[in-house]
């Protein structure tokens, strides 16, 4: 249960960054969106995908437009802006750094005599 919790969270600190990145890729539907996070094996629900999407939106990382569906009500299509680029920029490079960290520590052999001192 705990290990549960906690990949949660890790989940949860990623998902900012993993979203902006598929919509820098094109414009994206949130159906869109969430199929691309269930294919990388980052399964999330709309309920936590919406409001995520809607706080960038009033951040000013995003923008939306409507689109009339054939098979429902219109659909509202995320793109990135300027600020959400920038934004996806620093994340990605804050992750690059935080990933090659923890890969360190994680593949570091300590000597026993590091241990001690």
């Amino acid at each position: 249960m705990k290990e549960e919790r906690t990949y949660t969270q890790m989940k949860k600190g990623v998902l900012e960054m993993c979203i902006l990145s598929v919509i820098s890729k094109s414009e994206v539907y949130t159906s869109d969106i969430i199929k691309v996070l269930h294919e990388a094996d980052l399964v999330v629900v709309e309920g936590t995908v919406y409001p995520l999407l809607s706080r960038l939106k009033n951040d000013g990382m995003l923008t939306y437009r409507w689109e009339e569906s054939t098979s429902g009500p219109p659909r509202k299509y995320f793109r990135i802006t300027p600020a959400g680029q920038d934004l996806l920029s620093d994340l990605l490079q804050n992750w690059q750094s935080i990933s090659q960290s923890v890969e360190q520590i994680i593949h570091k052999k300590i000597e026993q005599n590091e241990i001690n001192s």
